[in-house]
């Protein structure tokens, strides 16, 4: 009985000891471990140095809000907005107004175009009408030419004719005079002079006429120039006009 009672005495001195030690480790561990303060520190993420030659990789996560973070819009004020728009209003307006001073220019000077085109085939008009006038008027002149000189031909012929001895004889004898050789001496010499002077007139109606045919010659050219040059400027009017 007495040996219960000592082991059981034992026992608790044992289990007391261990108390005593367990409760000064803790003690000591609490002295030793220093107290953290509650204040959040600020958490600050280190920025990576560049390196030559890598990518560089920025994070763009704080651009993009998650569901429980509240996004607050500036709010522009109307003193800032007025002055962009008013800039924007007056930059428009000129740019209006030039455009509108360069359409009036091209339409001012297509109209001036216009009429000097219209005036230069009107001048080109008059001058074609003038040199056909002109190249009429020498072909008429070479006509009367031509027909005057085939009158002077034939009446040369009939001198010609008439100038021969039988037939100054036979002029002679009808008129029944007393002195016949007079008579055909004085038919002789009128003959010749009208000879003459109807040579001389023939040589010069075909100085005339070799002029008239030279003249007549340009003037016809000189038309047919004109006439190409107007009928083309007419044409290029033509085309020109749908475009205006």
């Amino acid at each position: 009985m007495k040996l219960k009672i000592i082991n059981w005495r034992l026992v608790g001195a044992l289990a007391a000891v261990n108390f005593l030690f367990l409760g000064f480790l803790v003690n000591d561990s609490n002295a030793q471990t220093p107290r953290r303060s509650k204040t959040k520190k600020a958490h600050i993420q280190p920025t990576p140095a560049k390196t030559q030659g890598e990518p560089l990789i920025i994070s763009r996560a704080d651009e993009f809000p998650n569901e429980n973070q509240v996004v607050v819009q500036p709010v522009v004020t109307n003193t800032e907005t007025e002055k962009p728009v008013e800039k924007t209003d007056a930059a428009a307006s000129d740019l209006i107004n030039k455009l509108t001073d360069r359409v009036k220019n091209l339409e001012a000077n297509q109209k001036k175009d216009s009429d000097e085109k219209q005036k230069r085939l009107l001048l080109n008009l008059d001058i074609l009408t003038r040199a056909e006038q002109r190249s009429e008027t020498l072909r008429k002149q070479l006509f009367d030419m031509i027909e005057r000189e085939s009158q002077i031909k034939t009446k040369l012929d009939q001198i010609e004719n008439d100038i021969r001895p039988e037939m100054i004889e036979r002029s002679v004898s009808f008129a029944g005079s007393l002195r016949p050789e007079e008579l055909r001496d004085q038919r002789r010499k009128s003959l010749d002079i009208d000879k003459r002077n109807l040579k001389n007139l023939l040589a010069e109606i075909q100085n005339t006429k070799s002029n008239l045919e030279l003249n007549l010659q340009k003037a016809e050219l000189l038309v047919d120039k004109l006439r190409i040059k107007l009928e083309k400027e007419i044409d290029n009017a033509l085309e020109d006009e749908p475009n205006q």
